[in-house]
């Protein structure tokens, strides 16, 4: 699977989007992203974008649909380890402290004990 670390702004940008609607055109792209380039340079980079083997495209018609590659949830879990990596050395417990430290709102009981399982979990399971 390719590397997302690879990716430029602007092609970042672009992933986001395709993740965030599930599939997208390029004019849908272009409705989505910030300060968008032209529609022909986002074609191009979509283009780009599947040569290097993050989006795959299928026809619908005379539009074509580019669709990830990977899951949302792997994709989501890759991003959260580089984040983890290159903001908290890696450490989890600093990561969820910075996290609890900026929501506007408090931790439900709810979320509170869904943590606490998974904690306990991860445990039992050696991780």
């Amino acid at each position: 699977m390719p590397d997302s670390s690879d990716l430029s702004r602007r092609e970042r940008q672009i992933m986001d989007a395709v993740f965030a609607l599930g599939e997208a055109t390029v004019n849908q792209v272009v409705e989505t992203i910030p300060s968008p380039p032209t529609t022909m340079a986002v074609r191009r980079m979509m283009h780009i974008l599947e040569e290097k083997g993050h989006l795959r495209r299928r026809e619908s018609g005379r539009e074509v649909i580019y669709v990830p590659r990977q899951t949302k949830a792997k994709a989501g879990r890759l991003a959260f380890e580089q984040v983890l990596e290159t903001f908290f050395g890696g450490s989890l417990e600093e990561a969820l402290a910075a996290h609890l430290h900026s929501r506007k709102d408090q931790v439900s009981a709810d979320e509170r004990e869904r943590l606490i399982a998974l904690i306990e979990q991860a445990q039992q399971e050696g991780r």
